[in-house]
């Protein structure tokens, strides 16, 4: 649970064009799936949400809210690929077709960034890239 409360309290504490940026990515890989189902696309995407999720949680646990979180997103490889191999059966002009190509530019976008707060994290950059307010720590 308090890793839980750590990475929501770091994603709360990060700058505003950063958390404007994870709120489009929440909007496309966990809310716009919703109007998709049960198309199998829009499940894979929410899966892979939740399991990145998951898996950011226990590396705040770990690490803190640290660089290393980037690793987090690593189930959107799988997403990304199966998602391209869609593009034949999902016309960009309808809005399924635009919404699989959104998520598919913006995701490997954040791929290209997490890479980096990996690299960086293990070239040493481990310190939390938030700063907490002072009081008890969760």
């Amino acid at each position: 649970m308090n890793a839980f409360l750590r990475f929501n309290r770091g994603m709360l504490g990060m700058p505003v064009p950063w958390r404007l940026w994870l709120l489009v990515l929440v909007a496309l890989n966990a809310l716009a799936p919703m109007f998709f189902l049960p198309r199998v696309e829009a499940v894979a995407t929410l899966g892979a949400m939740v399991l990145s999720m998951g898996l950011m949680i226990l590396l705040t646990h770990w690490s803190g809210f640290s660089r290393l979180l980037g690793l987090g997103h690593i189930a959107w490889i799988p997403l990304l690929i199966f998602l391209w191999t869609q593009l034949g059966s999902a016309p960009a002009s309808d809005l399924f077709g635009l919404w699989i190509r959104a998520v598919i530019v913006l995701d490997a976008v954040s791929l290209v960034i997490d890479a980096s707060d990996v690299v960086r994290w293990l070239t040493g950059d481990r310190d939390e890239t938030v700063e907490f307010a002072p009081g008890p720590s969760p």
